[in-house]
């Protein structure tokens, strides 16, 4: 049975002590049974949060790795560094890295072998920008992205990844695509993935929506057939809104 999954993505916010106030309010809330909650800090945060949420269901990821073990490459992280301030789960691909960084499908590869060699959990992102979709070409581009990204692991490795599918047109603009775009998506995803490696294999994997979720239309987003969960981000800055959205599995 796949997962039930809500990951906080907190990009570039909050500080040390931002953190801290943060999680004195998560450490206070009581956690679903049936759902994988994750947060991702700012890197400089990665291992404070690690010691402070020891006793705590919360799992910890990063928000981006190198894709090589070490070396002259300053001002990165590598699988290993991560590991050792706790963190084994990584995002890889969102689309914020594929736009202002210029991390192309070859570069995601590299990255995803790397974390998979380091027994790293990963969130794999994709997702189209507005003129794809209004071009009708969304449906392959995420079928290039899957497969330029993905599709060269083993079988085997597939219980390492979870997919988070995010439409460019629907982060930060408050804009979200409808329950229904969002479910066509996923099940295409799903069928993707079972044309190239099984059905097995497409129903055990998680895939999470990733655009302008909120506490008022997570519920019915997640109550979809294929949304396996949330990648969030505004609304995972604050307690109170992080938890609602946790909160916002259909019983």
């Amino acid at each position: 049975m796949r997962k039930k999954i809500v990951a906080g993505n907190w990009k570039m916010n909050n500080d040390l002590a931002e953190t801290e106030m943060f999680l004195v309010e998560l450490k206070k809330q009581v956690f679903p049974e049936d759902v994988v909650v994750m947060i991702a800090p700012p890197f400089t945060s990665l291992n404070h949060t690690f010691r402070s949420l020891r006793e705590h269901p919360v799992a910890l990821a990063a928000q981006n790795m190198h894709q090589s073990n070490e070396g002259a490459f300053t001002g990165e992280i590598s699988a290993k560094m991560l590991k050792s301030v706790g963190a084994s789960t990584v995002i890889l691909g969102h689309s914020e890295r594929r736009a202002y960084f210029n991390e192309d499908s070859a570069i995601l590869a590299e990255k995803v072998n790397t974390a998979l060699e380091n027994e790293m959990t990963i969130i794999f992102c994709i997702g189209e920008e507005l003129d794809d979709r209004k071009k009708g070409s969304h449906f392959e581009l995420i079928k290039t992205q899957l497969s330029e990204g993905l599709f060269h692991i083993a079988d085997e490795a597939w219980e390492n990844i979870i997919i988070a599918y995010e439409p460019v047109w629907a982060i930060g603009t408050g804009e979200t695509a409808s329950p229904e775009q969002a479910q066509e998506m996923h099940k295409f995803i799903r069928k993707t993935l079972a044309e190239n490696y099984s059905k097995e294999i497409a129903d055990e994997v998680s895939i999470l929506y990733g655009g302008s979720v909120k506490p008022d239309n997570a519920s019915e987003i997640f109550g979809q057939n294929d949304v396996d969960g949330g990648l969030i981000g505004g609304a995972s800055l604050k307690v109170e809104s992080f938890m609602k959205i946790v909160n916002s599995f259909e019983k």
